[in-house]
């Protein structure tokens, strides 16, 4: 992976699952590949099974206390998966803590990491559904707070009733303006730009969290990389592989949104990065991203 992400832990056994889930035919491309977009829903299964009858989540729920999506990153592998078979998906957690430079607790975090398994094959041309194999993998920093309290309680820093007051695993979080730059050793080939024209968002980008979906930004920003990469000429027979996405503040239905971007190039592999700003350019997520054919 060129943009990185936190090992994976060993995880407390009532803090992971292995769940079984279907895949849309839009999940994969035409030959197979897992599209690094369908891999965030599988950390559904972890929600159901684990989370949602944790002592400490529910606990940590009812005083107001959730966490919050606040970055992902997320590789597709190469091998093919068939379409009509269904995926399943290991995942778990891990509480974390950040400190601040004089040493006091300064966030709380849920780290989820999560690997998607497929049946070996294609249906097009048609093979057999072969042994399960690792298609796609995924870390997602969630970041504990209180979205619904006053501004001078949102930051938490400690736990309890089901959870550690403060986690003891500590996590070193980068950054969300790290998720615009660049993975070390690439090199810039254009200037960062707007993408021509405002999208205007609508309640069809929305869900039931009461803003802008968490995946439509990504596609957004896909979107506006394609249209960069043609203006270069380059073939756009390519399909996403990596994404790294930081969250900085939700958008909502009626908001007018432009993507920002430039290219770069890593050992002849190709990739944007940005962000996602409305109209005043103020970034509402940073984004990067690395294609292929």
């Amino acid at each position: 992976m060129l943009f990185p992400a936190p090992p994976v832990p060993a995880f407390a056994r009532d803090q992971s699952a292995t769940t079984e889930s279907h895949l849309r035919y839009e999940d994969v491309t035409q030959d197979g590949r897992l599209m690094p977009i369908a891999i965030p829903p599988a950390l559904g299964g972890l929600w159901r099974a684990v989370v949602v009858h944790h002592p400490g989540a529910t606990a940590a729920e009812r005083s107001g206390i959730l966490p919050i999506l606040t970055r992902m990153t997320m590789t597709s592998l190469a091998t093919p998966i068939r379409v009509d078979r269904p995926i399943e998906s290991y995942a778990g957690f891990q509480l974390a803590h950040a400190r601040d430079d004089r040493g006091t607790v300064s966030r709380l975090f849920m780290n989820v990491w999560a690997e998607i398994r497929g049946r070996a094959g294609t249906i097009v041309p048609r093979t057999p559904a072969g042994p399960l194999t690792a298609a796609g993998r995924l870390f997602a920093e969630h970041t504990f707070t209180r979205p619904f309290g006053p501004p001078e309680q949102r930051r938490v820093t400690q736990l309890g009733h089901g959870f550690p007051e403060v986690p003891d695993a500590h996590y070193a979080f980068p950054a969300a303006s790290t998720a615009s730059d660049a993975p070390l050793g690439a090199t810039w080939i254009d200037e960062l730009a707007p993408s021509p024209g405002e999208i205007v968002l609508t309640l069809d980008h929305t869900d039931s969290n009461q803003h802008v979906n968490s995946l439509v930004y990504i596609q957004l920003f896909l979107d506006a990389l394609y249209q960069r990469i043609a203006t270069t000429r380059r073939s756009l027979k390519l399909r996403s592989r990596e994404i790294d996405i930081a969250y900085r503040k939700p958008c909502f239905a009626g908001d007018r949104v432009r993507a920002h971007l430039r290219l770069f190039e890593h050992q002849g592999t190709l990739g944007g990065a940005g962000f996602i700003a409305t109209a005043d350019d103020r970034p509402r997520c940073y984004v990067r991203a690395i294609v292929e054919p």
